[in-house]
């Protein structure tokens, strides 16, 4: 009996997998804070990721404390959410006596937009979601 050799093909897809990254346009980003900045009531915003940060506020005298306490609540939150275990923590509202602030990190970029109490925050939030 004679054995017939096969030949065999073996196909090997080489091709990696396509991955869509969806990254936020930094001008585009700060487009939009500099308009949310005219909304009444805004007093200004941090913008900051790994590489750099903005600050645009209406009181420059408040700069360092405005900054402390962006950088307090981001920490802050992580913090609470691995104790409780809630998982990625999508946006923080913070109201004080006179200000309220508004944090979110989008992309690497971590935001908080400082507004008087009466201030709606959902509006902001929703302008700044847009992306």
């Amino acid at each position: 009996m004679v054995k017939k050799k096969k030949d065999a093909e073996e196909i090997v897809n080489t091709r990696e997998p396509v991955t869509i990254e969806a990254t936020v346009d930094e001008n585009e980003l700060r487009a939009s804070l500099e308009e949310i900045k005219n909304y009444e009531g805004v007093v200004g915003y941090i913008l900051r990721n790994t590489t750099s940060a903005s600050i645009d506020l209406k009181e420059p005298a408040k700069i360092i404390d405005y900054a402390v306490l962006s950088a307090a609540s981001f920490d802050t939150t992580d913090e609470i959410s691995n104790i409780f275990q809630l998982g990625k923590i999508r946006n923080v509202i913070i109201s004080g006596k006179s200000i309220k602030m508004l944090s979110l990190a989008l992309d690497g970029n971590k935001i908080s937009v400082f507004m008087e109490n009466n201030t709606d925050a959902e509006k902001v939030l929703r302008k700044i979601q847009t992306f």
